[in-house]
């Protein structure tokens, strides 16, 4: 009795291992949490992978620099991975992602543009969210005034795009308006530090085009310790729950997001496994852009958001 139990034992163990080498390897790379909506991406790619645990195996790495990416990288390869996610915010990528291409694994770029041949990538509409701030501004304010563009070139080509959309869109409907651009960063800390420099260097500002929620939210808190009316907009970009919360809080200026949303990243997922189950796959994958202000927030409100 016990030997036939014992080759029973065996024999399970063999066939949870056959089953566990046939899921596919899925390495998923992402920035060390900088502010919410990197630590959404991180959250979300992870729960999207729980989620399929029946079709693959996943490793999850999170880095603090275009070095440590690439070791994970080499790591990842190491490891047999079949397909990598990637979200590298740094410039110094190209090497090792083309490497691990022509390598022969697929890598989905989540997010962020890179110029390696084969990539495939999930990404929001950058350019698209520059057009509707753009809209949304004069609307608002009209076609003629003074608009701070919150400008973050250390991420690429996301403000690349973000700020290419918006300028190009407003030399179209408001050719007359007064255009300033300053540096920050995607944190409320920098949004609040730099907004209150750009407001005593600035007597009257109608706009800001700030890219970021959380730029937003500090950005927010600049122009509310400094008194200021003469602001009547601001946008923003991600999804923050807690920024959505405070749009109607704020009834003298319009508060706009940009709906940008982490929970992208689960395409990213899907379409790696897709590519990986030999499905047809498009290269880019492009979500739409969703404007949320005073009048739809609501509707967007989820208590269960990491971000």
């Amino acid at each position: 009795m016990k030997k036939a139990l014992s080759i029973l034992l065996v024999l399970l163990l063999a066939v949870t291992s056959l089953f566990a080498a046939g899921k596919y390897k899925i390495g998923i790379l992402a920035p060390a949490v900088t502010h919410g909506w990197v630590a959404g991406v991180a959250y979300c790619a992870e729960q999207r992978c729980i989620e399929l645990s029946d079709e693959i195996d996943y490793r999850l790495y999170t880095s603090n620099n275009a070095d440590e990416m690439t070791t994970q990288i080499d790591d990842l390869m190491l490891w047999g991975a079949d397909a990598i996610v990637a979200y590298p915010q740094w410039t110094g990528m190209e090497v090792p992602i083309q490497n691990a291409i022509d390598s022969g694994i697929p890598v989905v770029n989540f997010d962020i543009e890179i110029a390696c041949d084969g990539i495939y990538r999930v990404s929001g509409d950058n350019y698209d969210m520059g057009v509707q701030g753009a809209k949304y501004i004069v609307d608002k304010i009209g076609t003629e005034g003074t608009v701070v563009i919150l400008d973050v070139p250390s991420s690429g080509s996301v403000a690349a795009n973000r700020k290419a959309g918006f300028l190009d869109t407003i030399a179209e409907i408001a050719p007359n308006m007064e255009i300033l651009t300053y540096a920050t960063q995607f944190t409320r800390e920098a949004g609040l530090t730099d907004m209150s420099d750009i407001l005593m260097a600035n007597p009257h500002i109608d706009a800001v085009f700030s890219m970021d929620d959380e730029t937003s939210i500090g950005a927010l808190q600049a122009i509310e310790e400094a008194g200021r009316t003469d602001i009547k907009v601001i946008t923003g970009g991600g999804g923050a729950q807690e920024y959505f919360n405070l749009m109607p809080e704020y009834t003298d200026i319009w508060v706009e997001s940009a709906l940008y949303s982490p929970t992208m990243v689960e395409d990213a997922v899907d379409m790696a496994l897709a590519i990986l189950k030999g499905e047809d796959v498009e290269q880019v994958k492009i979500i739409p852009t969703t404007i949320v202000d005073r009048d739809n927030y609501q509707d967007f409100l989820d208590p269960t958001s990491p971000y």
